[in-house]
């Protein structure tokens, strides 16, 4: 019998486990779609604001949502409220370091087109492989490896 006992503890702290990483796992993905973007501490404009001109194409993980406003984590795991009319669900990439390559292709062997550093967003044209296809809202396009986003 205690060892049956001992089986469905384990068994239950496993099925926790797994629902806590599926829920971040499945998270929904979103974007900012304007020029610029405010979050806030909490759901609504009443609500100081916690981080203010966030760029289009800033990707955030949605964690819950609230009358319109969605409860967002972003890259470097900080949190706020953000309103669903500045949003979207475009595919979108963050830089998560400095000195990342651009390429003209995706692979190691194509000409850098530009140099990005650390927290500069793009919309996702395309993903191949290890490699996604990015243009920022300035119009500037070309490719990065997987590594260097969020």
């Amino acid at each position: 019998m205690k060892k049956l006992v001992l089986g469905v503890k384990r068994l239950s702290y496993g099925l926790v486990i797994m629902f806590i990483l599926s829920g971040t796992a499945n998270a929904q993905r979103l974007s900012v779609s304007v020029n610029s973007a405010n979050v806030r501490i909490g759901p609504g404009t009443t609500y100081d604001i916690a981080w203010e001109n966030l760029d289009k194409n800033y990707p955030l993980l949605v964690l819950d949502q609230k009358d319109g406003w969605y409860y967002i984590r972003d890259y470097e795991d900080d949190v706020g409220w953000i309103h669903e009319s500045t949003v979207s669900a475009q595919d979108s990439v963050i830089t998560k370091k400095d000195n990342c390559n651009v390429r003209s292709g995706p692979g190691t062997g194509t000409p850098v087109v530009f140099v990005v550093n650390n927290g500069v967003p793009f919309k996702v044209l395309k993903r191949e492989g290890q490699w996604i296809n990015i243009q920022h809202s300035d119009g500037d396009s070309g490719w990065v490896h997987e590594a260097l986003v969020w």
